[in-house]
């Protein structure tokens, strides 16, 4: 048995489907980050190295693409598997939620956080195939205690919502306060 490796064995290893695009992106952002390092951190003069504001970004992200860039050679070196672009398609489909949370995040403060909220489950519950009407109601409801929790049990201060403004005084206040 050979003690000396060449450097395809050394860097080989089981892929999986989409890996080499994950590599890739990862390589891609990693470096761009990177080169935005000078423009984002300071240096300040006289300081010691570790407590130098640039020092830990410039740590992680020459680490992050060193990293990528040995992510990336042990893709391309090894072995391909079908599969690859349904794995990204994968990926992106996921990226379908971000944009229901982006969205509830833009709704809060013209909706209220109650209201919002309530609309989101009950979304989110028909976007992931429930239609009957106690598992909407369920989803409302489990909405409605997330707001109790949050805004009376945890005293989290959120935006209230635009709309609340048009409503009649007594339950403008009601609303501003607790949900």
């Amino acid at each position: 048995m050979s003690r000396v490796k060449k450097l395809q064995t050394l860097f080989k290893r089981y892929r999986r489907p989409g890996d080499i695009v994950f590599a890739w992106a990862v390589l891609v952002v990693s470096v761009f980050l990177l080169s935005q390092l000078m423009d984002q951190t300071a240096w300040r003069n006289g300081g010691k190295l570790f407590a130098q504001p640039r020092f830990w970004p410039a740590v992680s992200l020459g680490s992050m693409a060193l990293f990528g860039a040995f992510h990336l050679i042990g893709s391309a070196l090894s072995e391909r598997i079908e599969g690859r672009w349904q794995e990204v398609w994968l990926w992106i489909t996921s990226l379908e939620y971000a944009g229901w949370f982006i969205g509830y995040a833009f709704l809060v403060p013209y909706a209220g956080y109650l209201p919002s909220t309530i609309l989101v489950a009950i979304a989110l519950t028909l976007r992931v195939g429930y239609r009957k009407l106690s598992t909407l109601s369920i989803a409302a409801l489990s909405a409605f205690i997330i707001v109790l929790l949050f805004k009376i049990f945890l005293k989290v201060k959120l935006p209230s919502g635009l709309i609340y403004e048009s409503l009649p005084d007594g339950l403008r206040q009601i609303m501003l306060t607790y949900f």
